[in-house]
């Protein structure tokens, strides 16, 4: 059996309270197997690399997902909680991140599958669609000593159903916007101190969600893309005293961020911004406030920034909105480039903690174990941060000279520690053999023959 360090421990019980005692003794257990399993993260794998491939109780394993009584919200406000103690300056703003991510799965029993647009699969002049889950998943931007680029952590993630399988279930559908504000309050009710702000993709930029934000009680500063084509208005004139009728909502329409694109009097405004990867960019961008109409809603007051730059000698256009007028057009530039993080964390999960390998057909097991490998992705983050806070060693090589740690790095000293293997070298280096324990050995000739 692995043997955690103090550090680990101290993270995990920080957890405790959302479980029962015996589940959340099942539940350390699977997550010390899922952190040091490579391939599919199955409820099988994790238990034969933790050497219990011959315990008669296996079943309690699998309750933990499928049956037993435990509290996610609890754990996502637990996990939120430690990450900004961990990673964030005392009253230091929350900077968000929310996006959709696809798990591709299939098979009749799962109840919550539909199709939807594969990101990864589609081009712009081809739309892919794939069978499979669709999730919502909230993650807060923070820095590691360690990187250059802050780190995107998940603590919240959702289902979220198509049309068809929600009147199917009998279910009230949701898009993925409702959601978002759904998941937005509860942050806002579980931090009312803290200065949010949600940096969101093109699929969030609606009138809806803006005003959800602006709403007394949540006040949320949320950043997103603006279509070249939005309608655009000056604010209401003030109405003649004594004038009847009701008053107007807008005034005079604005030119289209597309007419301002092609117009030649649009003044540019040159600047340097952090950009992707943690580089610098020279950008020009120019920048304005107006109300944002939707037909059948009320407008929008917004803050839009227009820009253009060089990308392989091309000139690229981009235009986004913030929801708070008072912010600088190179804040709103630099939140919404963060977003990009999100989508590194997907990836590295989908690489290293074996997102999409899961195997589970119950509802709940369904619902949980996602959500579950998401948040595992920060807790190993954590975890290293706890074992390493200034360096993270890294893998390198003469052909691969490493600039920065990644979540490999990071996997690998929580696993190093996990096993303990710095207290095995009981035999000189130049040594032909090292003595190991058995049940090292077991779990090490396992990886090799079964990988996957």
């Amino acid at each position: 059996m692995p043997t955690p360090s103090s550090e680990i421990i101290q993270l995990l019980s920080v957890f405790a309270i959302a479980f029962t005692a015996p589940t959340f003794k099942n539940m350390i257990v699977l997550t010390y197997g899922a952190i040091l399993t490579p391939g599919r993260r199955t409820v099988a794998a994790a238990l034969r690399v933790m050497g219990l491939e011959d315990s008669p109780d296996f079943g309690k394993y699998h309750r933990v997902l499928n049956r037993a009584r435990w509290q996610p919200l609890l754990l996502s406000r637990l996990l939120l909680g430690l990450i900004i103690l961990l990673c964030l300056a005392a009253g230091a703003p929350l900077t968000l991140a929310v996006d959709e991510t696809l798990e591709r799965r299939w098979g009749r029993k799962i109840k919550f599958k539909g199709f939807f647009r594969d990101p990864i699969r589609s081009t712009k002049k081809k739309v892919v669609h794939s069978p499979g889950l669709r999730w919502l998943c909230l993650s807060i931007l923070v820095t590691v000593p360690w990187g250059r680029r802050p780190w995107a952590l998940p603590f919240l993630t959702v289902l979220l159903l198509s049309p068809k399988t929600s009147a199917k279930l009998g279910k009230r559908h949701r898009t993925s916007v409702e959601r978002a504000a759904q998941l937005i309050s509860l942050v806002r009710r579980w931090h009312p101190e803290r200065e949010i702000i949600i940096a969101a993709d093109g699929g969030f930029a609606a009138v809806p969600l803006g005003q959800h934000c602006q709403r007394k009680r949540i006040k949320v500063t949320l950043v997103c893309r603006l279509r070249l084509d939005a309608r655009l208005f000056e604010p209401p004139e003030p109405q003649p005293q004594g004038k009847r009728g009701p008053k107007p909502k807008k005034g005079a329409r604005q030119p289209s961020l597309q007419q301002r694109l092609g117009n030649p009097n649009t003044l540019w405004t040159a600047l340097e911004v952090n950009w992707y990867g943690g580089e610098k960019k020279e950008i020009e961008y120019c920048s304005g406030t107006s109300l944002w109409h939707r037909i059948g809603l009320a407008p929008l007051p917004i803050r839009w920034v227009m820009v253009r730059y060089q990308e392989k000698n091309k000139t690229k256009q981009a235009a986004f909105f913030c929801s708070c007028q008072t912010a600088s057009a190179q804040q709103i530039i630099e939140w919404f480039v963060q977003r990009w993080n999100i989508e590194v964390t997907f990836e590295e999960v989908r690489a290293h903690l074996g997102f999409e390998t899961q195997r589970q057909w119950s509802d709940k097991a369904i619902e949980r174990t996602t959500p579950a490998l998401l948040g595992l992705f920060s807790l190993v983050v954590l975890m290293a941060l706890r074992l390493h806070p200034q360096e993270l060693p890294c893998q390198t090589a003469r052909w691969y000279p490493k600039q920065e740690a990644t979540f490999c790095d990071a996997l690998a000293a929580v696993r190093n520690r996990l096993w303990q293997l710095d207290n095995y070298f009981n035999s000189p280096d130049t040594a032909d053999a090292i003595l190991i324990p058995v049940h090292l050995f077991r779990a090490l000739r396992h990886v090799a023959l079964h990988p996957l």
